[in-house]
């Protein structure tokens, strides 16, 4: 159990911070970016659970505590030598994640476009998240090119974000609300005497005309 007495420390005023084993690192260290892109992650989905009930929020809350995990795992790198036990990311919460996935998205209608974020708080909210966790990914990656780092916390970020993807989607009335992409080019027609017309109700602006 976590027992916090202090919240400000003054430690951390040089722009140094502690790993879990006791490491000194500087806070614009990759392996800070990538912690903190998982808190930031885990806010995202805090907000969108604000949006949320049922089945769906109860994921969304074993998630949060998951990606507290992620965060334990990356805190103590994999080279350290301990008699300690350590909190890693393990492959069954990788397994659950996909079998989540397959549940919702086989309720989902099939896509027939790339999807825009919207169609309900929750799903916009979840996209948000989404988006987080690619980033927090892409920062775990560039960390494993100089240190070693689990597998399976590899595996759990790329996944979370796929289970995301698809619980937006759930999120707007299992795919029903989606806002599908439609290229711009398809947006605007090209009418008689060099006017553009524009689809949705937009002004027509024709040459030279100002904005």
């Amino acid at each position: 159990m976590v027992r916090l007495t202090r919240i400000y420390t003054k430690t951390g005023d040089k722009g140094l911070t502690s790993l879990g084993d006791g490491t000194r690192l500087l806070k614009d260290a990759p392996r800070m970016d990538a912690i903190g892109t998982v808190d930031e992650a885990n806010a995202a989905i805090g907000l969108a659970r604000l949006h949320t009930k049922g089945k769906l929020d109860a994921m969304l809350a074993r998630i949060q505590n998951e990606l507290f995990d992620l965060g334990a795992d990356l805190c103590v790198p994999e080279e350290t030598k301990s008699t300690r036990t350590r909190l890693r990311i393990a492959d069954a919460q990788v397994t659950r994640l996909e079998r989540e996935i397959d549940v919702m998205n086989g309720a989902l209608k099939p896509l027939q476009s790339f999807v825009l974020p919207g169609g309900s708080k929750a799903s916009a909210a979840l996209h948000l998240a989404r988006a987080i966790v690619r980033r927090a990914e892409r920062h775990m990656v560039a960390l494993s090119h100089r240190e070693k780092i689990g597998e399976a916390a590899l595996r759990y970020v790329n996944r979370l974000s796929d289970h995301l993807f698809v619980a937006s989607r759930f999120a707007n009335a299992k795919g029903a609300r989606d806002v599908l992409w439609v290229p711009a080019a398809t947006m605007a027609k090209p009418a008689k005497g060099g006017a553009i017309r524009i689809r949705s109700g937009a002004r027509k602006r024709t040459p030279g005309s100002s904005r």
